[in-house]
């Protein structure tokens, strides 16, 4: 399997919800179709990023309930984890009260490991005298351990990015040049991809029709063009649609959106914006979806550098420059110099925003990178780029990712720690241990 294949299987998939509280959905699903019973009692451990993404934003299909408890629970009862992230779209009324039940009778336990690195999920069922944990390490699907009564099972039907080692790919990026990972990526772009590309365009156009009816931040764009406060051009329409589909997201739509990086929020930065730039600026169909496989193979280049779960925010940072460097791309084809400036551009305007978790406030911080996405692509085809004198800011685009990545993992160390307490004191104390 070529490099951009590996991306698109275990990166690129569809999703309803937030990915983080629909991997807790999962996981829980996993143990409790091995458990084979009704489930009694549920324990959930996740990794700071994972808490912290899924303590303000809308589960799918929950009535606007919040949080990795309900999406949780709701899987578990479900126990259909051959859905895979659309696993919510089976809920059902009855299923629902049922996990309500659970939550209200404390049959819930959740915690926080603190000390976790990684993407960490793991769900513990018991029920009818037996117990069954599953363990998520590294990807939302990627399971690492399934056991019923301290027995490992296997985990039939859920097919290909499910294993808790296929992520191998990521060692073999961070060895290559950016330049040389974009080579391989185009080159090797077969109609197979091209048709699971145009699906995941399509996809997350729909959605981003959808967000503007929460009268959120999209609508609230909307608003300001009407009364002559912004402009009707590229670079509103584009924000607004961007903003659309995250609001969308983060307000429990029941709709699926394509990932990037296993996030939705990054694929709906990764797809439209160099689709919708490149549809406006006359750029044939078959060069913006080599772009948007450029979008996605740099978003998975920078999370193999900076982690699965970012202390800083994964859509302004990793997704702006991936899409910034895709518009070079429909323009300038594989030009080093200004993929270069594209990324020092980004970097030198929004290094440092953290990410606080998921919510409806990440629309404000997706609108955000698609200004800077753009604005910094368009600097970089007429030649500008900001200087590596300044910053973080390396002599390379590989150096300079290196750094935003020890930026992120070794300066920012605290601040998971910081923004889990903060959360965890907002937070309703029930099922918290």
């Amino acid at each position: 399997m070529n490099l951009l294949k590996q991306i698109l299987v275990h990166e690129v998939f569809p999703a309803m919800g937030c990915t983080e509280p629909i991997s807790c959905a999962f996981a829980a699903a996993a143990a409790a179709e091995q458990l084979g019973v009704p489930v009694e009692r549920l324990e959930l451990i996740v990794d700071p990023g994972t808490f912290k993404n899924g303590a303000a934003v809308t589960i799918p299909n929950s009535r606007g309930q919040k949080g990795n408890q309900i999406a949780a629970a709701l899987g578990a009862l479900i126990a259909r984890p051959d859905l895979k992230l659309e696993i919510l779209k089976a809920v059902t009324p009855a299923i629902l009260e049922q996990a309500q039940a659970l939550l209200n009778h404390g049959a819930v336990v959740y915690r926080c490991r603190e000390e976790e690195k990684e993407f960490f999920i793991e769900a513990r069922v018991t029920g009818g005298g037996s117990s069954a944990r599953c363990v998520v390490i590294g990807g939302h699907t990627a399971i690492s351990l399934l056991e019923k009564d301290g027995v490992p099972c296997t985990a039939p039907g859920i097919g290909a990015g499910a294993t808790g080692n296929d992520h191998h790919y990521r060692e073999q990026m961070r060895a290559m040049k950016l330049v040389e990972l974009l080579q391989q990526v185009t080159g090797g772009l077969d109609d197979d991809d091209r048709a699971y590309i145009q699906r995941g365009i399509d996809m997350n156009l729909a959605i981003a029709e959808k967000g503007v009816d929460l009268k959120r931040n999209a609508f609230q764009l909307q608003q300001m063009m009407k009364q002559g406060l912004k402009a009707d051009d590229l670079f509103y329409r584009v924000k607004q649609k961007v903003a659309s589909a995250v609001d969308a997201r983060m307000g429990g739509m029941a709709e699926p959106v394509m990932t990037s990086g296993g996030s939705g929020n990054q694929g709906a930065l990764t797809v439209l914006v160099p689709y919708l730039v490149g549809r406006e600026r006359g750029v044939e169909l078959p060069r913006i979806q080599e772009s948007i496989a450029v979008s996605h193979a740099v978003n998975s280049y920078i999370k193999s550098f900076t982690g699965e779960l970012s202390v800083i925010c994964g859509c302004a940072i990793a997704a702006s420059i991936s899409a910034a460097i895709a518009i070079v791309y429909q323009q300038a084809g594989i030009d080093e110099e200004k993929i270069c400036h594209a990324i020092g551009n980004v970097i030198g305007d929004l290094c440092g925003i953290i990410c606080d978790g998921a919510k409806s406030g990440c629309s404000m911080k997706i609108v955000t990178g698609a200004e800077a996405s753009m604005r910094s692509a368009f600097m970089a085809l007429a030649g500008y780029g900001v200087s590596n004198d300044d910053g973080v800011l390396g002599r390379t685009a590989e150096e300079s990712i290196r750094n935003l990545s020890k930026i992120s993992l070794e300066g920012m160390q605290l601040v998971d720690a910081t923004v889990v307490h903060i959360l965890q004191d907002k937070a309703p104390r029930s099922g918290m241990a």
